[in-house]
């Protein structure tokens, strides 16, 4: 057994070095769905309540609740707006989910879902400094199928209480319904993180990866693996960014979407579906080889992996050809592979390899700045404006083949992130709260670091307790007996 370090720092190097780059691979998925399942047991979960103003002798019940309270319902009876810098609501960000679409692992149940949703909530208060509720809701109606309108009276009754919603976990076509609707009617943002924060964080991934590559994004030619909420708003944002719609071609489980799938068109609630049916895709090519023959952009958010991108298919795309395998837990192709296939530049989802493009890149900086401004909704160009931010950082530390996108410890990125995102919303005419960038940049560091150092304090405190090394062990003996 290799020496465990808490930090989990090189992952790689606690397994035996005799692996292959696939034995590899599948044990760090096996030792941290494990490491996973016997910490949040530890834990009880990962994310409590905590109050935020003192108590500096127990008259202060009196002012923090009856009778001095009155003051602060009746001022937001007169004014509703009041709720947000009198209540947490102002930084308080609703994580709904009906858990139909959990990751790589289909419908959970509604309960199921909390694992993933406590997550986001967890990674906004460490990397966003917002506070975040996880609210797993059960959408089945009387006939037993899953309604979206159940979701969004639930979003609408939940909205007074909330400065913004992240959409999480839906499975389409629902997903589609319960967005635009909220989007147009609710009167704060609701962002569907697997839709539009996916594709702000997969359109940064790939300016930086043209960028490496010398081509321009209206050029290239782009094929997409899976046409699920996440790669149909990503064609959708990659589009609105300046690339070319017939220069693309879409696959989902039945062949490639084009306007001979009247599939699609028969059914009006995959209607963001048939938008692309019309757009792309002009020469109904139905083939994926085909397709990827000579293509500069695969873009793949379908089935995990590994073996559902295959390596003869890279082989024929064009030269310094781009991999975006971004399914979860486990890529399409492992970057290992498709880099020997003939890919210049890899990128997946996962943190325990290079080019990380994954969510918790974009929906803290974005929903803070969104947040700070008291933004209506957030806008297609706020997604697009949050995906230059990203891009444009790592841009200043040096691209190459290995790093087009910022990581999730450069905190300065989440805060330039919010500042752009917030001029942007004030200029979409969005916003109700009118800022400077370096007032909002300074605001989002701010919160940012002092969530850290409350984190931090409980842990050397040990309010936060460390979990016993043995767990990590047990983890990675599973994990090494598993395959080898």
């Amino acid at each position: 057994m290799k020496k465990l370090d808490l930090s989990l720092s090189d992952l790689n190097s606690i397994f035996p070095d005799d692996f292959s780059e696939e034995q590899l691979a599948k044990a760090k998925t096996i030792f941290l769905k494990e490491l996973s399942y016997l910490t949040h047991k530890f834990y009880s979960g990962k994310i409590m309540t905590m109050p935020k103003a003192g108590v500096y002798g127990f008259n202060w019940f009196n002012v923090w609740y009856t009778p001095g309270v009155s003051k602060i319902s009746t001022t937001i009876r007169d004014n509703n707006d009041c709720s947000f810098e009198l209540s947490n609501r102002g930084n308080l960000v609703a994580v709904v989910s009906d858990s139909t679409r959990v990751l790589g692992d289909g419908d959970c149940t509604p309960s199921g879902g909390l694992g993933v949703m406590e997550g986001k909530a967890f990674l906004m208060k460490y990397l966003g400094g917002i506070d975040a509720i996880a609210l797993c809701v059960n959408s089945y109606n009387k006939e037993g199928k899953h309604d979206p309108d159940k979701i969004i009276d639930f979003v609408k009754m939940l909205e007074p209480s909330v400065g913004a919603v992240n959409l999480e976990d839906i499975s389409q076509p629902n997903c589609y319904k319960v967005l635009d609707t909220l989007r147009e009617e609710a009167h704060i943002p609701v962002w569907h993180d697997d839709a539009q924060g996916t594709g702000s964080v997969t359109l940064a991934g790939l300016i930086n990866a043209l960028r490496i590559v010398k081509k321009e994004i209206g050029d290239v030619k782009i094929v997409f693996l899976g046409a699920g909420a996440s790669n149909t708003t990503i064609a959708r944002l990659i589009i609105a960014a300046g690339g070319d719609p017939k220069k693309m071609v879409m696959f989902d489980s039945k062949g490639s979407l084009h306007t001979g799938r009247e599939d699609i068109k028969s059914k009006p609630e995959f209607y963001r579906k048939w938008e692309l049916c019309e757009k792309t895709n002009p020469n109904k090519i139905n083939d994926i080889e085909q397709a990827l023959t000579g293509a500069d952009v695969l873009i793949a958010l379908s089935k995990p992996g590994p073996g559902t991108v295959k390596p003869e298919w890279v082989k024929k795309m064009g030269d310094k050809s781009i991999v975006f395998a971004c399914a979860n837990p486990v890529p399409e192709i492992y970057p290992y592979s498709a880099k020997e296939a003939g890919a210049y530049i890899v990128a997946t989802g996962r943190g325990d390899f290079p080019n990380q493009v994954n969510n918790s890149l974009g929906f803290p900086g974005i929903l803070k700045g969104a947040l700070i401004v008291r933004a209506r909704k957030v806008t297609d160009n706020m997604a697009i404006a949050a995906a230059y931010s990203m891009a444009n950082f790592a841009k200043k530390k040096g691209l190459n083949p290995d790093y087009i996108m910022p990581t999730m410890d450069e905190t300065e990125v989440f805060a330039e992130e919010a500042a752009d995102v917030a001029m942007q919303a004030i200029k979409d005419g969005v916003a109700r709260v009118e800022m400077s960038w370096q007032e909002v940049h300074d605001k989002a560091l701010k919160d940012i670091m002092e969530a850290r150092a409350a984190i931090n304090m409980m842990m050397e405190k040990n309010f936060i307790k460390k979990p016993d090394m043995k767990l990590l062990e047990e983890a990675l003996e599973k994990a090494i007996e598993a395959v080898k």
